[in-house]
């Protein structure tokens, strides 16, 4: 009984989204009611919690309103300067195979942008990109989340490892070191396959013929470049440790995709382009701004990432300027909610759109009027988001309870672990998907689970490394089917109310994931 209303934040979700086909607004808002009601009723968990998880769910829908904001107006403000058009014929330019594309922007430059910034922003920027290009919207979203798997073991500057991991007694550098290594390794076997993975996504579900043999014609040159991206991920891993994985990797992966794809090495000689909009034009009269300067925008936000995020007294000051933290909410203590405005994403994703005008020698008009578009986009994704967020709120709090029991996330990972045993290298990953669909957050998956993964690591005798190494492989790959990642992905490309039929894109390839790292592991356990 306890299992099953512990299982109801998934469950329900999964019935109303996946099965039901309901939109994320009405899903998840019928999802969070019930979630609530067995949080208080069977749970036991405190009236105050439960409000106050609420109001918590409310304050981080703003945050990521505002990354999402950020991310939209920006997109928008680039086409209405025409910076949209160059940056297109610029791919074009290097391949105009959709199939290569994908890699290329949503696997490649959305790993850079995970590096970089994490929390969600990668599908939020290349999601918009891909439809510039001429992806339909649901293929720009689905591609997009998918996309963003690998490069979020490592995340923004190592934090899913060195946050998730914190909280765990051999805590410290050498140890966040050594796991990431491990990772990197695992994701060898894994990670590798991801841009064939989204080549057969993009070709069964959005092409014309719906088949395989459009994707397997790519099998060799998608392979080359998963293990390009994989393999130097690994190497520097070892070298320099997990903070820089995610940049240098996508950066060694940019170059020689982009090499490749303009010299055709490894790649079918006809040019593959399915899955373009009906009514999609390309733009043939060629631009007259300079691809440098199209693409400004997005430099910057890769360098002012980074700069917020490692130059010590940048990152204090953007961490400390406009802190609209709401702590010990209704005076509960420990749920609190974080927003630090200028050290989000969406600060410096407001102001590359603002800098685009100028540094494009364009209207400051043509942002106001993004502004107003962007806005109007976002409602719908607004009402999702907070019923969403008060969901994961009250699950992750449920802990807070007069009978005594431990958190909802908890429960289920305890009953989980007793029927595997020393098979728990399978299922470890699994975990952490499940974390991540709930939570929304790979470091937050790990920061929960992480010391139930280091339990049943030594109850079973199992090496903690390989296990939290799968703990962290499974959060990432949960992050393609997360409810409000989805919602977020959706809204960016006009598909709010469309969450459903996103998530039964994303959620094999999840799955799949998921299992190859376990695979990895096992393989490796019982060969060395």
């Amino acid at each position: 009984m306890l299992l099953l209303v512990a299982l109801s934040a998934i469950l329900a979700p999964f019935i109303f989204l996946v099965l039901l086909r309901m939109s994320a607004k009405k899903g998840m808002f019928i999802s969070a009611l019930i979630v609530i009601a067995l949080s208080s009723f069977v749970w036991g968990m405190k009236t105050d919690a439960i409000a106050a998880s609420v109001l918590q769910g409310a304050h981080k829908t703003l945050t990521i309103l505002f990354i999402l904001f950020g991310a939209i107006v920006l997109l928008n403000t680039l086409r209405h300067t025409g910076a949209v058009n160059r940056i297109n014929q610029g791919f074009r330019n290097i391949s105009t195979d959709m199939r290569v594309q994908i890699v290329i922007v949503a696997f490649l430059f959305g790993a850079l942008i995970e590096g970089a910034a994490g929390f969600g922003t990668p599908a939020a920027v290349t999601g918009p990109l891909m439809v510039a290009l001429g992806f339909t919207p649901m293929a720009a979203a689905a591609i997009a989340l998918i996309a963003d798997s690998s490069a979020v073991s490592f995340g923004a500057v190592g934090t899913p490892i060195q946050v998730g991991l914190s909280n765990l007694p051999e805590a410290g550098l050498s140890f966040y070191q050594e796991i990431g290594a491990q990772i990197a390794f695992f994701d060898l076997f894994a990670g590798t396959f991801i841009p064939f993975i989204l080549v057969v996504v993009l070709t069964v579900f959005f092409g014309k013929k719906k088949g395989w043999k459009d994707a397997m014609e790519m099998l060799p040159w998608t392979l080359f470049i998963g293990l390009t991206y994989t393999l130097s991920a690994f190497l520097y891993a070892v070298l320099f440790g997990h903070e820089f994985v995610a940049i240098l990797a996508s950066l060694t992966g940019l170059v020689v995709a982009t090499f490749t794809a303009k010299k055709g090495f490894l790649l079918p000689k006809s040019s593959w382009q399915d899955a373009l909009q009906e009514d999609f034009v390309v733009e043939e009269k060629a631009s007259s701004m300079g691809l440098l300067t199209a693409w400004a925008p997005y430099l910057m936000i890769v360098g002012l990432l980074l700069i917020t995020r490692i130059v010590p007294d940048v990152k204090n000051f953007t961490l400390n300027w406009v802190d609209l933290t709401w702590t010990n909410i209704l005076g509960v203590d420990e749920i609190t909610s974080k927003w630090q405005v200028l050290y989000s994403p969406g600060s410096v994703l407001v102001f590359a759109a603002v800098a685009a005008v100028v540094i494009q020698r364009k209207s400051l008009l043509n942002f106001s009027k993004a502004a107003k578009e962007s806005i109007i986009s976002m409602k719908d994704a607004a009402l999702a988001l907070a019923a969403t967020l008060a969901l994961v709120q009250v699950f992750t709090n449920s802990g807070m309870n007069a009978n005594d029991l431990i958190s909802m996330p908890q429960y289920i990972a305890q009953t989980l672990a007793g029927g595997f045993g020393s098979m728990w290298v399978l299922a470890a990953p699994f975990l952490g998907e499940l974390g991540a669909f709930i939570t929304g957050s790979a470091t937050v998956s790990t920061l929960t689970f992480s010391p139930i993964q280091y339990s049943i690591a030594e109850e079973t005798a199992l090496a903690k490394d390989t296990i939290l190494s799968l703990q962290v492989i499974g959060a990432a790959a949960g992050n393609m089917i997360c409810v409000h990642n989805v919602v977020a992905a959706g809204a960016v490309v006009g598909l709010s109310g469309k969450e459903g039929d996103i998530i039964r894109k994303t959620i094999f390839p999840a799955l799949l994931y998921g299992l190859l790292a376990g695979i990895a592991a096992l393989f490796t356990a019982v060969l060395f």
